[in-house]
């Protein structure tokens, strides 16, 4: 079934969470989970003057679309920074190469739609600050705390052969 979503229709509520100068609303309710969307989070967004949308991030599992309905704002992307105004379409693909990040340079709130895949397991990274973002989770970790595949894993025979003798103990 076809749903339209009437955009005289929206209220916009701040997202949870937010901090300054992170202050970003989104149309409530969330429109992808008003249709029980499988594949695409999809979000009418408004970002008020002096405002960041989210921090610096690029994903290495969804492909971003965003489309600006009204006023403008300044995309920063590894190419720099550029203005975005009304009817302005950005992809951004996999990989460091999609990184990006919004802000609202002008004195009116700006609003655009917001698309992304969600297929399976995605991880976002903040060059900025050094973080992953394990979505849809949510587990935030920073990056500097990567490890060796096999650290931890040296003396497994001895964990096994006390796991075996635990076993024994316990009488099974």
């Amino acid at each position: 079934m076809a749903t339209v979503f009437k955009h005289k229709n929206q209220e916009f509520r701040e997202d949870a969470n937010k901090i300054e100068p992170y202050r970003l609303f989104s149309a409530f309710p969330r429109l992808s989970q008003q249709v029980d969307a499988k594949h695409l989070i999809f979000d009418v967004r408004q970002l008020r003057p002096g405002q960041f949308s989210f921090p610096y991030h690029f994903h290495r599992n969804s492909e971003e679309l965003m489309m600006v309905i009204s006023g403008e704002m300044t995309l920063r992307s590894p190419n720099g920074f550029e203005i975005l105004q009304k009817g302005d379409i950005v992809f951004c693909e996999l990989g460091e190469a999609g990184a990006h990040q919004f802000f609202n340079h002008s004195e009116e709130p700006c609003v655009y739609l917001d698309i992304r895949t969600q297929i399976g397991i995605d991880m976002a990274e903040y060059p900025d600050s050094g973080k992953i973002n394990i979505l849809p989770a949510r587990e935030i970790y920073k990056k500097d705390a990567q490890v060796d595949y096999f650290q931890g894993e040296e003396n497994i025979a001895e964990k096994w052969k006390a796991l075996k003798n635990k076993s024994k103990n316990d009488g099974h």
